[in-house]
Formats: structure tokens, sequence, C-alpha cells
């Protein structure tokens, strides 16, 4: 794809960027600079490191320069929704924030993406937070690994930004019952309640199922633990054993195969990482920048090169 990146960087060119802590694994530049590209727009993706008390600085330096959009990554997506002007319907539905959008009134008065501006804005500029991490689990578990929501029964790991939006989701969608497991024990009898008064229709249990050869249909790792070779696998063995799953998820995609998944491969069950969900949430968000069409293979092909290619 090097032919995608003969227009050099100039005055004219526009920015976007992912924060997170840690960064260097991102797949996100290797994905949408390419498409960025085939777009034919004169526009850079860029990666920061950014700690959670910078964050408030870093968005509004974004501000101050331009940028079109930010990706936000853990640990970021709850502090932003107190940082930003206005939440999208999607980050107050999902109550976490992953996209923002940096907007200017157009000639007519609208509050419009920078992105999709004819000329520079002069005027006020304002942070619209969203959350394309949603729709995007959804379809990952769906064209990952072929699942179907309504009426299964899930095993989470990690409540925090990331898991939170993954329950909700889960329950929206109809599962019948979610198991949440969180180092915090509190935060997930929170979002247990949570999710008991807006989808009741969802038993939302906080722990391990209470027998130990108690099946379920999926088990998603929502916590960041398999990114540094040192983690700890986020599974209690004791207390779940994977023959008891026959599809596990992990949000995690840098390396490939986390300590999780490799489990998982040796327990006969079917595996994804978190590839899909990266590419589909990024394809949105550039929807969102953009107000055009992303270019979904070339997206997925980019990701794959980038993610496979390089362990």
């Amino acid at each position: 794809m090097d032919d995608l990146f003969q227009n050099p960087i100039g005055a004219a060119t526009c920015f976007c960027a992912v924060y997170g802590q840690p960064i260097r694994h991102s797949g996100s530049p290797a994905m949408h600079n390419p498409a960025l590209a085939k777009l034919g727009l004169d526009w850079r993706y860029l990666a920061f490191e950014v700690s959670p008390d910078a964050l408030g600085q870093a968005i509004e330096g974004a501000r101050a320069m331009h940028f079109v959009g930010i990706n936000l990554t853990v640990p970021h997506k709850l502090l932003a929704i107190e940082l930003v002007d206005v939440l999208d319907e999607s980050a107050t539905t999902w109550g976490a924030v992953n996209t923002i959008c940096f907007e200017a009134k157009n000639d007519s008065g609208d509050w419009t993406s920078l992105g999709q501006l004819p000329n520079p804005a002069t005027g006020k500029i304002r942070a619209k937070g969203h959350n394309t991490d949603a729709d995007a689990i959804a379809l990952a578990l769906r064209e990952d690994l072929g699942l179907r929501l309504g009426g299964q029964r899930v095993l989470l790991l990690g409540a925090g930004g990331a898991g939170r939006v993954a329950a909700l989701k889960l329950a929206a969608e109809g599962v019948a019952e979610l198991h949440l497991v969180n180092r915090t024990v509190a935060k997930a009898e929170q979002l247990a309640g949570e999710i008991a008064e807006r989808f009741p229709q969802t038993k939302a249990f906080v722990g391990y199922p209470e027998n130990t050869d108690d099946k379920i249909d999926l088990l998603l790792n929502a916590t960041s633990l398999g990114l540094k070779p040192e983690d700890a696998l986020p599974l209690d063995e004791s207390k779940f054993s994977l023959s008891n799953a026959p599809a596990v998820f992990d949000m995690v995609y840098q390396p490939a195969v986390t300590p999780l998944l490799a489990r998982a491969n040796n327990a006969d069950c079917r595996t994804a990482n978190g590839l899909g969900m990266l590419l589909w949430q990024g394809a949105k968000a550039l929807e969102i920048w953009t107000g055009q069409p992303a270019p979904i293979d070339l997206m997925r092909t980019a990701l794959e090169s980038h993610i496979y290619c390089d362990e």
C-alpha cells in the first residue's frame, strides 16, 4: 500500500488521532491512513500516549489545532464524558465516548464536522462525543464468531469503559444472562443494577457462575490483560473452565493470539480477537468525520497486514 502515501504533509493537511495509555500497540493508524488516502483526503492519522490526568489538555490541544477528530482507547472512554461539549445519542445511550468529532457551524448555521467544511473554521469549535464501540461489538461477534446474541448466556470479564459498553449492548441485544466479573466488585454491582433497571429481560449476576460445571455460550474479555507479555490471565480458571465456553472473544487484538485465546484454542473453543471490533468502530468514526462511506475491505486488509505480519 506504499503507493497510497505519495502526497507529502503540507500546511493544508488535516489530522486525526487516537489517544490512549498504552498506545504503541494501536492498529488504528495502520487502518485509517490507507483509508484516508483511498478517499482522496489530505489527512493523516496519528497516535499519542496521553495519561488520564492530561486528557483534558490533549483534547483542548487538538481543538486548538483544528484536528478533525480523535479516537479514545484505554483508559479514557469514561473520562471523556465530562470533557466534551456535547454528547451524541450513542454516547448518552452507552455511557462512554470513544470518538470525538470537532465541529463548527457551516454557512447555514448547522454544526458540521471540520472534515466536511469547504473552508477552515473561523468561529467556535465544539467537541462532540460519540460511541461507535457498541455497534462494533455486536457486528464483530456476529461476523467473527457467528453469534446471534438473543437468548445467550455470557461471561464478561471487565466492567470498565469497554466492559460497561459491552454489557449494556449485549443486554440491549437480548442476552438471557450476563455474569459480570471485575477486579472492583462494586463496579460490577453497579453495572448489574443498571442492567436490571434498563434491560430487565436480561438477568445480570456479579461474579462467575456458581456451579463450575455451568455452561455459557460466550466468554468475552473486555479487560486490557493480554496486552503485555507479563500480564496475568484475565480468567480465574479455578472458578470457570474454558471447556464450558464454546466461544471466546478477546477485545485485545495485539498480540493476535493472547494467552487467553491460546488457552481457548487448546480447549477447542471458537475464538476471535478484537480486530473486527476495531475495524467496525473505526469505520464508523471515519464516516462521522468525513461524511463518506468507509472503505471496509481496504481497512480490514491493512489491519490484518499490520497485526498478523508484524508478529
